[in-house]
């Protein structure tokens, strides 16, 4: 029972953080004229990706590279299937501003490839962690070059700008969002223990579906206050993140071995999905119908694993 009502509150702290961070989002898009999408895949998208930071760089530190590695590449999988899954079912009406194909899909697709060519020799060493910084790094000047000015919610633009209570409101969502994440864990493993769920089940689909949840909630708000760029953006460059931030750290800290024979079936439904964004950006397909694709290749996904 205790269980249950933790995994209500930290969804909950879930649900009130990822609104503090749309609307704070918002307030520093509206200062600097910076469109919902840049800040929906690098402020909300790191900020988010900090739950698989943390997994991801504790599992490097106790050598436990197969959790650090599996964490990124199930979150890829939940992140696009899952997440803009829900967005597209939800959302009312999807236009993005920006063409998403022309500037960005090549983002979705870029570190996954260079993950598998990097991991080819069965290591992920410090020399590759370096690079994946800079690429991370490659991606926000990108960002940044091609930021277009987007309008924002009207009663924003009546509020005054203040730092020091956009940055506190800024710190406090992300720490709901985080601590929301993690307690959701800890209780929803809880659960699947007292119902007879295997150890294996919950550490392959619960670390990478519970480090997706800020994604998730934020996205889900986003697409109910029809603002899609920041949902869509805030996907593309939590993936962007948790490849070149989450792995590099982690490999920089600790050499991470990774089997890609063994684990080819996950790598490669990684790699469909970002595939599939592509295809959804290059054909403006932001509707249920996609959503529904989406969702029918995570249930394919989950029950080939769990055969």
């Amino acid at each position: 029972m205790l269980d249950f009502i933790v995994f209500t509150l930290a969804m909950g702290a879930l649900i009130y953080g990822a609104d503090f961070i749309i609307k704070e989002s918002e307030r520093i898009a509206l200062k600097f004229n910076i469109s919902h999408f840049v800040i929906g895949a690098t402020l909300v998208a790191v900020g988010t990706s900090l739950p698989e930071m943390a997994v991801s760089m504790s599992a490097s530190l106790k050598g436990s590279a197969d959790i650090a590695v599996a964490n990124v590449i199930g979150s890829t999988i939940f992140n696009i299937s899952l997440v803009l899954g829900v967005v597209f079912l939800l959302a009312k009406k999807i236009n993005p501003n920006r063409d998403l194909f022309a500037k960005d899909s090549a983002w979705s697709l870029f570190p996954i490839l260079v993950f598998i060519l990097m991991s080819i020799d069965g290591k992920l060493n410090y020399v590759d962690g370096i690079l994946f910084l800079f690429l991370m790094a490659g991606y926000v000047l990108f960002l940044i070059q091609s930021n277009q000015v987007e309008e924002v919610d009207d009663d924003l633009i009546k509020e005054e700008f203040v730092w020091l209570k956009t940055a506190l409101l800024l710190l406090v969502g992300f720490c709901f969002v985080i601590s929301g994440a993690h307690f959701a864990i800890d209780s929803a493993g809880n659960i699947a223990r007292n119902f007879g769920v295997s150890e294996w089940v919950i550490g392959l689909f619960l670390v990478a579906f519970g480090t997706s949840l800020p994604e998730l909630m934020i996205s889900i708000k986003s697409a109910l206050k029809n603002n899609a760029d920041l949902a869509i953006g805030n996907i593309i460059g939590s993936n962007v993140a948790n490849f070149t931030m989450v792995l590099g750290l982690s490999s920089i800290i600790n050499p991470l071995n990774v089997d890609l024979h063994a684990n080819f079936f996950d790598i490669t439904a990684a790699f469909i999905v970002s595939l599939m964004l592509v295809f959804i950006t290059a054909n403006k397909l932001y509707n249920k119908s996609a959503g529904i694709a989406l969702m029918v290749v995570l249930a394919l996904v989950i029950q080939n694993s769990l055969i």
